[in-house]
């Protein structure tokens, strides 16, 4: 449930809230009644077509006849009075106020709340905790316990994910820290073939695939950036570029053999059981007759 925030309207627009105070129906009839009024002597029996003729309807109302009237509390014209506090009257802003409105959120396992189809993270040490939001036209604001925690600016996408990477575990930070550019750098360091396989792996732009690039990656810690680069380079002449095959190649030190001959593999690689068309069609049997 949203509600509007009543402190920025007023402060925005300059005028003073007086409340009526709890528990005492008599002062909040009377602030009720002009509702009342409205109700039962200007909507019965009126229809309206559009807004503009909803406006005139009303203000030919409000001078001809709810504005003469005796007010039953004052005993006066209201157009009288108005016509005394109208010098009292501030003009509207120039510009209308971005006016927010607030509600209560909940941060989720990964780190972020939902809010109008979209995605905010807050700090980690916040999961599961329940947060106000305010949400304006241009940006979002979490709150927990009075204090501000989180800002963001206003997604104009649904199911776009706003992250602030802070606000993560510091295992993710760290995971996301070694993104697209670090991983590519880190492979050129290496050589030109570690450079091409993660270029391949990084090619679907997915984010398993990042994870299998940084274990690409990590493992010249164990092996050494020579003994990377020949396993990368055997894995593409394989035409298998994933992590499994680099990590197997270099447990079974496999990169320390010649480097295979690229020209001796297959031309029909992803149609493992084909056979060349001569062999095919030199084995067919002629068709019988009748």
């Amino acid at each position: 449930m949203h509600c509007r925030d009543s402190r920025s309207y007023r402060e925005d627009y300059g005028f003073r809230i007086d409340a009526c105070p709890p528990r005492d129906p008599q002062k909040k009839g009377i602030v009720e009644s002009g509702v009342k009024y409205l109700k039962g002597n200007f909507l019965p029996l009126r229809s309206f077509a559009s807004l503009s003729e909803l406006n005139a309807q009303a203000r030919s109302w409000v001078m001809g006849q709810a504005g003469t009237r005796k007010h039953g509390t004052t005993r006066c014209q209201p157009l009288q009075l108005f016509a005394l506090e109208r010098a009292m009257l501030r003009a509207l802003p120039a510009q209308a106020p971005d006016l927010g409105v607030w509600t209560c959120v909940k941060v989720h396992r990964d780190c972020h709340i939902k809010f109008d189809a979209c995605l905010y993270s807050a700090p980690f040490t916040l999961v599961g905790k329940t947060l106000w939001l305010r949400a304006s036209d241009g940006a979002i604001a979490l709150y927990h316990q009075h204090q501000l925690v989180a800002t963001h600016p206003r997604s104009q996408r649904a199911g776009q994910r706003m992250t602030v990477r802070a606000h993560l575990p510091p295992k993710a930070q760290l995971f996301f820290a070694h993104d697209r550019h670090w991983l590519l750098g880190q492979a050129g360091a290496v050589g030109p073939a570690c450079a091409a396989l993660i270029e391949r792996l990084l090619g679907d732009a997915i984010v398993e695939r990042l994870r299998a690039a940084q274990g690409v990656i990590h493992l010249a810690n164990s092996y050494g950036a020579a003994r990377l680069e020949a396993a990368c380079q055997r894995a593409l002449a394989h035409d298998s570029a994933h992590y499994r095959t680099v990590k197997t190649i270099l447990k079974t030190g496999a990169d320390l053999l010649p480097a295979p001959e690229v020209s001796a593999m297959p031309s029909y690689r992803h149609a493992r059981f084909a056979r060349p068309a001569a062999t095919l069609f030199a084995n067919a049997q002629p068709p019988l007759r009748h």
